[in-house]
This record gives structure tokens, C-alpha cells and sequence, in this order.
């Protein structure tokens, strides 16, 4: 036989040192337990849950090069030495200049949308996160979608669907002029659209559209190098550089970033607000102070920066990040092969089922995605998340419900920690519950928060 034919597999780039067991359990302990959580997945407990895809939000597996790290910590109040390793990697690594660290990425969220907006300011961005909206609309702005038509459409096969509309954004330049826009917020890839990535070429477009207009462009690189890598894989001219190249371009582009360290940087814990324009810079040193803590160390242990520099190293190292990207591949091929519907092209860290498909005797006010994300948890005791309805929450001035176009189930893998046979086990159970879907009835809402409401929610079966 040929070398040609013959189908070469892949396997996790790692090999197991430690292992932490998770419970099985029955049927009935499901049923009882989600009916405790309200039927939200964020209110089980986890050590009920059997396979953890809620997300991939400091819930990845350090390697054993950042546990050696941890032991490396300076802890001293001012100037501890893991912060200027940190820094020197955020200047290598993402170009920027000034930085500031975070407990978390919404702390670097809150801390942007204090400094730079004003009361009846827009931000246009490709598609809404929701701490990023809410903290916009806290500092008394008004997010606007400007994302490309095609991000809206879950069978859509657009290789760049997290591209911003370069006419949507210039009109609304134009319709409120460019003093009223303190910054143009671009995500990538876009969480809430199925983890789409944006194009190089989209990118340079809208740099020069904002330049033009005098306008900033702020990128939330939370998940940037599953973007480099998509940009790498799928867009012309980009075969031949590496990731870290690619990302570096990324954010040359810039005025600033802010990114949770909880995703790309592997770690449990972190966040930083990066950029190269020093006014912003000093306002955030000195906010810091007030909101996380010294401007060397903003709510975070030195251990915690030393494990965040070295998982900046480790993040653009091909084999990671590859494999990273080919898992929730692999997922969605298996989905297929039972016709789940699945927002297309799969994304960089989480499968989405399209509720509204999966669903489709449902009506959305009956909140399809959160009672398909409670159903497979009952079934096999996999957790994922809703994005849909409830994530997409109130307007904040009529009180009214934003209904979003796209009804989603987020299933997220945390990096390096299940394995194939994972997966397998989570399609199996999506399957069955998709063959039964017709039984799901829905739910109502019984308790809402007035913030982030899909955090604590709850609800009760009709």
C-alpha cells in the first residue's frame, strides 16, 4: 500500500502525569440535581458533573513547565520580578508596549469602558459579549452590532464570519460623527457568533476606515491566537508564517487590547489590559490601584504572572495550538455524522448546536437552547452552556427582551484536558437526545437578575 492511502490519526500532543477522577452518577441524581440548579448549568455543582464543557475559562490544564513556574513566585507587594518577565512577554509576543495586569479579563473590560466612554457614546463591534456590553452600557454607552450579515446565519459556511461590515461602520460614523465613537471593539474569534475568527484583509480594512475617521480600534484578544491560526490555515499569503508572527500582525493594528489570560495563556486565573497609547496607559496604572490592586501585580499572586508568562510561550507553539483547534474539529465531524445542527464552520474552541434547529417545534420565548444545554446534562451528565435568549438578556432602556438570531448551545473544551474518548461519550448522549427532542417542552423563567442574568437564573419545567 501506498504511502498516499494510508490515514494517518492524531493524538493529544501530551501525556498524562496526573489525573483527577470525576463521578459518575445516574439518571435520577441528574434529574434531581438539575432541578435544584434552577435547570441552569452554572448552578450545578461541579463535582456532579461528569464531562465539563461550560467553558474554557481558567479551566485548562497547566503543563508541568507552568507548575514549575508557580514555585517561582516573587511575592512581594511592589516590582515582583514574575511582572517584568510578563510584561516582557506581552511586549514580545503581542507588540504592545504598556501593560497592566488584571485579576481578569472583565476587570480590564471595566476598566476600558471607564476611561474611554461617555455617557450617549457608541461602540460598534462585531457582534456583543456580554461582560463587554455591559460594561460599555454601565459607563453609559450603547454597543452596535456591525458584524457581517452572514455571522447571524448558523449554516452559513463563510470562512471569516467574524468580520466587521465596513459600510455598516462607516454609516454609523457617519449618523453620529466620530466624536461620539471612543473606540471601534472588534473581537476575534467571535465568541457569541460560534467562535468565528476575522480576516487579515477585513482587519486592515477597518484600520484604515478608523484612521480615516480618526477613530480607535480596540481588540479583545481573549481567544487571538485561535484567530492567527484560522487566518494561518484558511487565508491567502498567510500559509508559511507562524502563529506568533501572525498574531504579533494582529494586533500591530491596535491601539490596545485587553485579554482574560484564563483562555490562551492555559492558566487558572488572570487577566491584562495592554497598549501602545500612553495616556490610556497611565489612567488604567492609576485606576488599577483603586479596583485590583498595585499597578505590578492587579489582584493576581506573582505565581500566577510567572504561569502566565511562560503560557504565553507555550500558547502560539504549533502543536498546541493545532490540536486545540482540530479537537472541537473532530467533535463536529462526529455530530455530523447523526445531522445535529451545528453552527458551520466549527469554531476555534467550542462546538455550538443550533437550538433553534435542533428544536424546531419550540418557540423561542420558551428558551430552546437552555432547556437542550439541562436536557444532555440530564441525559449523560455533559455540561454545556446556553447562548441564546437568557445570555442575550434586556435592552437596558425599555426593559424589553433581546431576542438574538441565533439560539445557541455552547459546548467549550477547556485546552489539554479531555481526551477523544471524551468526545465520543458527549456525542453519544447529544445523539440520543436529539432522536427525543420532540419530548423537550421547554421552560419559564422564575428568577432573573438584573445583570448577566445567565449566570443565575433560574427556571422550571413546563
Amino acid at each position: 500500500m501506498s504511502k498516499k492511502n494510508i490515514k494517518h490519526s492524531w493524538a493529544e500532543p501530551y501525556k498524562i502525569k496526573m489525573v483527577e477522577p470525576i463521578k459518575m452518577t445516574t439518571r435520577e441524581f441528574r434529574e434531581k440535581a438539575a432541578k435544584e440548579a434552577g435547570y441552569n448549568t452554572f448552578l450545578l455543582k461541579s463535582e456532579d458533573v461528569y464531562i465539563d464543557l461550560l467553558t474554557d475559562s481558567g479551566t485548562n490544564a497547566m503543563s508541568d513547565y507552568q507548575w514549575a513556574g508557580l514555585m517561582l513566585g516573587d511575592e512581594a507587594y511592589a516590582g515582583s520580578r514574575n511582572f517584568y518577565y510578563l510584561w516582557d512577554n506581552v511586549k514580545k509576543y503581542y507588540g504592545m508596549p504598556y501593560f497592566v495586569p488584571t485579576h481578569q479579563g472583565r476587570a480590564a473590560e471595566h476598566m476600558i469602558s471607564k476611561i474611554m466612554i461617555k455617557p450617549g457614546d457608541y461602540i460598534p463591534g462585531n457582534m456583543y459579549f456580554t461582560t463587554t456590553r455591559v460594561h460599555q452600557e454601565l459607563a453609559g454607552g450603547t454597543f452596535v452590532d456591525v458584524i457581517i450579515d452572514e455571522a447571524h446565519d448558523a449554516q452559513n459556511e463563510h470562512p471569516f464570519k467574524g468580520n466587521i461590515d465596513p459600510q455598516k461602520l462607516e454609516d454609523l460614523i457617519k449618523k453620529v460623527g466620530p466624536e461620539k465613537i471612543p473606540y471601534v471593539s472588534m473581537a476575534g474569534p467571535v465568541n457569541m457568533a460560534g467562535g468565528q475568527p476575522f480576516s487579515m484583509e477585513n482587519l486592515k480594512t477597518i484600520y484604515k476606515l478608523t484612521q480615516k475617521y480618526g477613530v480607535k480600534l480596540w481588540f479583545d484578544a481573549t481567544r487571538a491566537t485561535e484567530n492567527a491560526y484560522f487566518i494561518q490555515q484558511k487565508e491567502k499569503g498567510y500559509s508559511n508564517k507562524t502563529v506568533a508572527q501572525i498574531l504579533k500582525e494582529i494586533c500591530s493594528y491596535f491601539d490596545g487590547i485587553w485579554v482574560s489570560a484564563k483562555k490562551d495563556l492555559l492558566v487558572n486565573i488572570g487577566g491584562f489590559l495592554a497598549t501602545r497609547n500612553k495616556k490610556v496607559y497611565e489612567e488604567a496604572r492609576n485606576m488599577v490601584v483603586i479596583y485590583e490592586g498595585l499597578h505590578s501585580y492587579g489582584g493576581l499572586a506573582g505565581r500566577d504572572m510567572e504561569a502566565m508568562a511562560r503560557g504565553i510561550e507555550e500558547m502560539v507553539k504549533p502543536e498546541n495550538i493545532s490540536m486545540r483547534v482540530r479537537q472541537v474539529e473532530y467533535c463536529g465531524v462526529q455530530l455530523e455524522k447523526y445531522n445535529i445542527p451545528l453552527v458551520k464552520p466549527y469554531g476555534g474552541h467550542a462546538i455550538f448546536l443550533d437550538a433553534k434547529r435542533f428544536l424546531q417545534h419550540m418557540k423561542q420565548d420558551l428558551f430552546p437552547a437552555q432547556s437542550l444545554a439541562a436536557e444532555i446534562y440530564i441525559d449523560s451528565g455533559v455540561r454545556g452552556m446556553e447562548r441564546g435568549l437568557v445570555s442575550s438578556g434586556r435592552d437596558p432602556k425599555t426593559g424589553k427582551q433581546r431576542y438574538p438570531k441565533l439560539e445557541l448551545v455552547r459546548l467549550t473544551f477547556p485546552r489539554r484536558v479531555y481526551t477523544q474518548s471524551h468526545i465520543d461519550v458527549m456525542v453519544e448522549s447529544i445523539a440520543e437526545v436529539y432522536e427525543h427532542r420532540k419530548k423537550i417542552k421547554g421552560l419559564k423563567m422564575v428568577y432573573e437578575p438584573k445583570y448577566l442574568r445567565f449566570f443565575q437564573a433560574r427556571f422550571v419545567k413546563l
